[in-house]
């Protein structure tokens, strides 16, 4: 299996899930994508990357297309 991982900056609204169901904004600030080739992908955020959600492909997709979500490299 091979894992790409990107780095990224949220810059506008991205939200996830929480396991409870409650819906969360990503912050804005710079984050990881780590995409296995599944149909999801691993963000993740904070000084450490201590926070971190998994995010349909297509919603992904739609951060990136709307300029939510910029990728840096």
């Amino acid at each position: 299996m091979t894992i790409k991982t990107h780095s990224a900056r949220i810059t506008g609204p991205v939200s996830y899930l929480t396991a409870q169901g409650q819906e969360h904004q990503i912050p804005i600030g710079p984050c990881l994508l780590e995409n296995a080739g599944g149909t999801s992908v691993d963000i993740c955020w904070g000084a450490k990357g201590q926070n971190s959600a998994v995010l349909p492909v297509d919603a992904v997709k739609t951060a990136l297309n709307s300029g939510n979500m910029l990728l840096l490299d």
